[in-house]
């Protein structure tokens, strides 16, 4: 589902993989692979430059930005993990701002 507005996830459970468009400040979740909200993304306008996958523990109010579809050496992120301060942020203010934590 791709999320443009705050709403709540905790009807999908404990653990949500989501997927952040930094450039247009939405976000896709609820998919069974991060590849999956990045593909949902994409078919509605997104480019896969400014996509970020992340997971939000809605119970423990708590987000990681651990995704395979992070690992982008073009962009010097080598990791499943993102790892440039300034992305991380933005990808938790898009999320906190979307989603009820």
């Amino acid at each position: 589902m791709i999320v443009k507005q705050q709403t709540s996830l905790s009807d999908l459970g404990d653990f949500v993989k989501v997927v952040v468009d930094l450039r247009r400040k939405i976000l896709a979740a609820g998919c069974e692979l991060h590849a999956d909200c990045a593909d949902e993304l994409l078919g509605n306008g997104s480019k896969k430059e400014d996509l970020w996958g992340a997971n939000v523990y809605t119970k423990d109010k708590r987000v990681d930005f651990v995704s395979l579809i992070n690992i982008r050496p073009h962009a010097d992120n080598r990791s499943m993990e993102i790892q440039h301060p300034r992305i991380r942020k933005e990808v938790e203010s898009i999320i906190r701002e979307l989603i009820e934590l």
